[in-house]
C-alpha cells in the first residue's frame, strides 16, 4: 500500500548530512526501469496482499568518498499493480490513495548512513496524500558497479521499512481485517550522469 517508497529509491544512494555549503547538483539519475516500490499488507491474518508502484522521476547527488549526498524520488501512484484490476482501481480511489487529487508521492532524503563504503540506511521523508512523515529505509544490499551496457557507474540496492498507513490517512479496512502495518520493499538503481 505505502509503496510510496519511491522513497526507497532514495535509498540506493548513500549519504551523510549534506549541509547547505555542501549542496551539489545531482550527478546520478534514478533509473525508472530498475526502481520500484513494492508493498505487502496483511489480509485477515491469512494471506498477504502485494502490489508495486513505479517511479516517475528522481535525482541523486552521491559522493561515496565523502559519504554524502541527497536524493529525491517521485512515485507514480496511478501505476499501482496488484495483479487484480478491481483492486488496482480501489487502491487508486478515494478510500486509499485518492489518485485524482494526489497522483504522486515522494521520498526525499539528505541523510544516508554508511557502514564502511556501503549505504546501510537512508533517513528521509515520505509524502503520500499530501502528508509527510519520517521514514528510515534499511539497506538489505547496496553496491556500485560499471554497467556494461551504459558504460557508466550504476549504484543501487534493495531497501525495506515498515510504515503505518494510518499516518497517511489510508484507513480503509482497518476495522475489519486489513492491517495498519505495511512492509515496503524498494529496489532502486541510479545511473551516473555524463
Amino acid at each position: 500500500m505505502r509503496a510510496v517508497l519511491g522513497l526507497a529509491a532514495g535509498l540506493a544512494t548513500g549519504l551523510v548530512w549534506a549541509t547547505p555549503a555542501q549542496a551539489q547538483a545531482p550527478n546520478y539519475a534514478i533509473d525508472p526501469t530498475h526502481t520500484f516500490v513494492n508493498y505487502e499488507n496483511g489480509h485477515y491474518g491469512t494471506t498477504t496482499n502485494r502490489g508495486r508502484f513505479s517511479t516517475k522521476d528522481g535525482t541523486l547527488f552521491f559522493d561515496r568518498a565523502n559519504q554524502q549526498g541527497k536524493v529525491e524520488i517521485i512515485i507514480d501512484i496511478s501505476t499501482v499493480n496488484t495483479g487484480v484490476d478491481f483492486l488496482n482501481r480501489q487502491i487508486q480511489g478515494k478510500d486509499f490513495f485518492n489518485v485524482a487529487d494526489h497522483p504522486t508521492g515522494s521520498f526525499v532524503s539528505d541523510k544516508f548512513v554508511f557502514n564502511g563504503d556501503k549505504v546501510s540506511e537512508v533517513q528521509g521523508r515520505l509524502t503520500l496524500k499530501g502528508k509527510t512523515h519520517p521514514v528510515v529505509l534499511k539497506a538489505l544490499k547496496f553496491n556500485c558497479y560499471v554497467n556494461p551496457l551504459h558504460r557508466r557507474e550504476v549504484c543501487g540496492g534493495d531497501f525495506e521499512t515498515v510504515i503505518m498507513r494510518s499516518q497517511w490517512d489510508i484507513l480503509w479496512g482497518l476495522q475489519f481485517g486489513f492491517e495498519d502495518d505495511v512492509r515496503l520493499l524498494i529496489q532502486v538503481e541510479a545511473i551516473k550522469m555524463q
